[in-house]
């Protein structure tokens, strides 16, 4: 791991990334192996095409990002929880800031790193190929052994960000914002805010989905949950999460 001596960079600017169409952009959530703290991805871009990579941290942890390509044309950026490329602030940019970024996270939930093609190359339908180096690390001279879990400023949730939902039969997957609550031993709450509004609320034991705010409404439906490479799909009737494991141990 590399030394994590550079402050963390924010940039009140928005993202100059090129102009995507929702099916020219690719979303990949990031896991990393057990008992690592990175991971290597290889990837490859044509045109206007934009990988969109989620990564879950927490609040004071270092985040190392260095892309590596032969394109002078490709570029990422660092979106904080919550942010969505276009409409809000990046907190890093690639084309002002190169192709390293180093610092300390400012706060809980899901990080979007966007790797994309200049627009005048994207333009020109050019093909780029790149492996983006990710590593995230507690700062250092950081408790180890404390058991608290930190709030996101502003809210009672340990953690915040967004995961991919549905709530009707035949609806593609979608982004709903989410809210974790951490009690401790592997317990706890996680509230899914439907973007049409409303909530569903899903109650987790040993870091694993159990049940959840059952109303009236619902019938009895029994929850389902299977669990892939630490992804949870949590399906109740007609409505889909897909849950990561991070969410729940806060890693």
């Amino acid at each position: 791991m590399k030394s994590f001596a550079a402050a963390f960079i924010s940039i009140s600017l928005l993202v100059a990334a090129p102009l995507a169409m929702a099916d020219d952009i690719k979303t990949e959530r990031v896991q990393f192996e057990q008992g690592t703290s990175g991971a290597k991805i290889k990837g490859t871009i044509t045109g206007y095409e934009t990988m969109h990579y989620m990564i879950g941290a927490k609040a004071g942890q270092l985040m190392d990002v260095k892309l590596v390509t032969k394109s002078t044309s490709t570029y990422f950026n660092i979106f904080a929880p919550g942010k969505i490329p276009g409409q809000a602030e990046a907190m890093f940019i690639g084309d002002t800031g190169g192709d390293h970024f180093n610092g300390k996270l400012p706060e809980s939930g899901d990080y979007l790193i966007q790797v994309y093609l200049y627009r005048s190359t994207a333009r020109k339908g050019k093909k780029a190929s790149f492996d983006l180096n990710v590593e995230i690390a507690a700062e250092s001279g950081a408790s180890q052994g404390s058991n608290e879990d930190a709030l996101v400023p502003g809210t009672d949730f340990n953690a915040t960000g967004q995961v991919p939902c549905a709530r009707n039969a035949g609806q593609p997957m979608g982004q709903c914002d989410f809210g974790v609550k951490r009690e401790g031993n592997g317990k706890g709450s996680i509230t899914v805010f439907w973007p049409d509004g409303g909530d569903r609320v899903i109650f987790f034991e040993n870091n694993t989905p159990s049940s959840y705010d059952q109303v009236e409404a619902d019938g009895g439906a029994e929850m389902s949950v299977r669990a892939d490479k630490g992804i949870f799909t949590v399906t109740i009737r007609d409505q889909r999460f897909e849950l990561v494991d991070a969410i729940m141990t806060g890693g």
